[in-house]
């Protein structure tokens, strides 16, 4: 999952920033913000019903890969990129708390049962943590 994560879903967004120039004057653009702004919201909305740590996660992905897309059809190709390697980063950290997490649960992958994680693996906790906080843009981290 963070090889699917972190490169191949991605590749699609540095392909677009690498052909920026040729897409800059077509109506393309104006489609690509739309559906991109569509692709935030729904998976946004869907990763708020789903119980499965993984689907969120890879919603969470599809979510910032509609911001990214959205950056770039505004013409911030810079920010898109930078948002790119720094979403990949976080990302990977998060997959790696995630995949422990769900290690010691004995593969069970809802976060129903996942409860007082910070008392029994603080350190993977605090890092689950920082990559959220990360991925969600808050201030004085990269994601802002």
């Amino acid at each position: 999952a963070l090889v699917h994560s972190s490169t191949l879903v991605t590749a699609g967004v540095y392909l677009l920033i690498r052909f920026n120039d040729l897409l800059m004057e077509t109506m393309f653009i104006k489609f690509l913000l739309l559906i991109s702004g569509l692709t935030m919201f729904m998976a946004g909305i869907s990763a708020n019903y789903e119980f499965d740590l993984k689907k969120i996660i890879a919603l969470s992905t599809l979510s910032q890969l509609g911001l990214m897309m959205s950056i770039l059809s505004m013409g911030y190709y810079e920010l898109a990129y930078f948002h790119l390697l720094t979403h990949a980063m976080f990302k990977a950290l998060l997959f790696m708390c995630a995949g422990k997490i769900i290690h010691l649960m004995n593969d069970n992958q809802d976060i129903r049962l996942m409860g007082g994680m910070s008392l029994y693996i603080p350190l993977t906790s605090l890092c689950l943590n920082i990559s959220n906080l990360a991925l969600c843009g808050i201030p004085f981290l990269a994601g802002f």
